[in-house]
């Protein structure tokens, strides 16, 4: 066999069973390899970005990394922005970047980039295979990193002369390391600081807001009487009905730090004390209470159910949580569509079990919290800020769980960094609803032109934050692409569109005018 062969089998066998790719010349041996694998997907994305946000999401609803596929440094390079946005979601991802052969590397070929230079500022390890007997072994290496609690982004490197290469076969281990531990120390001042101080938070995220670990905490809040809140953009919420509820940290600044001003004592598990997103003139950046005890019970790599249970076991807590979210479902206004009448559509007809991929940008403030009392669902946020990520992750989710519907709140303006997902979406067959939100704007920067000082800004300051000159016509985008599609401009019809597209399997995009 030949090194791509060797790898590919490894990673097969080993569970890797899914693979995004944008592959170019010098993968053709990976290609092949694939190709023999006999339970592995192979899934073409148009576009990087694409492809690394499908892993993405696909890493986050199943806890295992898939296969990425990219072509030299400039093909990670176009990916880099959703692997920024996966590895601030601590998704496992495993990149493969296929290089140009070794000997050629001399010539300085056009296409000839440091590789590992790309890689690095987006990935937890890098490795370069050194050998085509050392291919399977990197991969191996990156799939155990990968695997690294909470989740890890990885990415190794194959010379295309270590691909084609003829190698005996070889049998590299998967080393699958244990997380950490909250330390009994830490432990022991969480509990102090729940007991002795009042009023109290425990601040939740990553991990921790998993629907075990939520359980947890919300024993614990019943017998401290603490105040449960989220991180901002969360990789992977269980929320709905029946499920503990949490508090979600407003956006900006100066909201934030008036939730949390009159706290005594904060414990952090699965996240880090909160920031401000960007800095502002005369705003705050740190937004935890000068004043306040906090305890960072467990960071994202500690984990969190352990230290929820173990906290709530030394708090001497009820075995269950008093409070759990009640359904609730409001009724909405007939009339013109907006974002809060949206959401309560969303929240009377979202399946049980769904999953929400939310770019919804601006518009998303109102439907999250229409949606609390919905049916139990998954809600996956945009983590790292790099947007792009919401077409991407639910492509990503619709493989990872396909018994389940995933319904994608696509911003009008960052869904056109990755519109190509719709095309996997109909090439695959993805149950996926796509709802974009399109209000013909970049409408967060309108604010944020106001919030850092900018004063009656010109005509062509806001052209570029306009979209309306042409406008977006998303219903022909997704047609053209395969993905049947309507619009909607009042309440009722986009509840009939909803309606219609959540009773059918496959893909389907609702224009919302709002």
């Amino acid at each position: 066999m030949n090194g791509a062969e060797d790898l590919i089998g490894n990673l097969n066998a080993a569970g890797v069973d899914t693979c995004f790719a944008n592959p170019g010349t010098s993968e053709m041996q990976l290609v092949a390899a694939i190709d023999k694998a006999p339970n592995m997907r192979a899934i073409l994305c148009l576009f990087e970005g694409v492809v690394t946000g499908a892993a993405d999401g696909y890493g986050r609803m199943v806890d295992k990394p898939a296969l990425t596929l990219l072509h030299l440094g400039p093909g990670f390079g176009n990916g880099m922005a959703n692997l920024h946005n996966a590895k601030r979601a601590y998704s496992p991802v495993l990149n493969m970047v296929g290089d140009h052969a070794t000997h050629h590397l001399q010539y300085d070929a056009p296409l000839t980039a440091d590789v590992e230079g790309f890689a690095r500022p987006v990935s937890n390890w890098v490795g370069t295979s050194t050998s085509p007997g050392n291919l399977a072994s990197t991969g191996m290496t990156g799939l155990s990193e990968a695997l690294r609690y909470p989740g890890q982004v990885a990415t190794f490197i194959a010379p295309a002369d270590h691909a084609w290469s003829e190698t005996p076969a070889s049998k590299p281990p998967l080393t699958v390391t244990s997380p950490k531990n909250a330390s009994d120390d830490t432990l022991a001042s969480a509990t102090r600081a729940l007991k002795g101080k009042n009023p109290v938070a425990v601040f939740l995220g990553g991990r921790a807001l998993r629907e075990n670990a939520l359980f947890q905490a919300g024993r614990i809040a019943a017998t401290t009487n603490a105040t449960l809140i989220c991180e901002t953009f969360t990789a992977r919420f269980q929320r709905g009905a029946g499920r503990v509820p949490v508090e979600r940290l407003p956006y900006f600044a100066e909201e934030a730090t008036e939730v949390l001003k009159n706290y005594k004592a904060l414990v952090f598990v699965g996240t880090k004390p909160p920031v401000s997103f960007f800095a502002y003139p005369e705003k705050p950046s740190w937004l935890s209470p000068g004043d306040a005890e906090l305890v960072r019970l467990a960071d994202p790599d500690v984990d969190a159910l352990d230290a929820l249970t173990r906290l709530a076991d030394a708090l001497n807590a009820p075995e269950e949580p008093v409070r759990l979210q009640p359904e609730l479902t409001p009724a909405p206004e007939n009339g013109k569509l907006n974002p809060l009448d949206l959401g309560k559509v969303l929240a009377a007809n979202m399946p049980d079990n769904a999953i929400i991929s939310d770019e919804a940008a601006t518009t998303g403030v109102a439907i999250f919290p229409a949606t609390q009392g919905a049916a139990p669902h998954d809600w996956m946020m945009l983590t790292g800020g790099a947007i792009g990520q919401g077409l991407p992750v639910a492509v990503g989710a619709a493989v990872a769980c396909p018994e389940r519907k995933v319904i994608a709140l696509q911003a009008d303006g960052s869904g056109m960094y990755t519109l190509q997902s719709l095309w996997t979406m109909a090439r695959e067959n993805l149950d996926v609803t796509t709802i974009i939100m399109n209000n013909g704007s970049y409408a967060i920067l309108n604010i944020e032109l106001a919030r850092v000082g900018i004063e009656n800004p010109g005509p062509k300051a806001l052209s570029l934050l306009d979209l309306t000159n042409p406008p977006l016509d998303w219903v022909s985008l997704a047609t053209g692409m395969g993905v049947p599609a309507k619009k909607a401009t009042t309440v009722a019809e986009f509840e009939a569109a909803l309606v219609e597209a959540l009773k059918t399997d496959g893909p389907h995009l609702i224009e919302a005018i709002l």
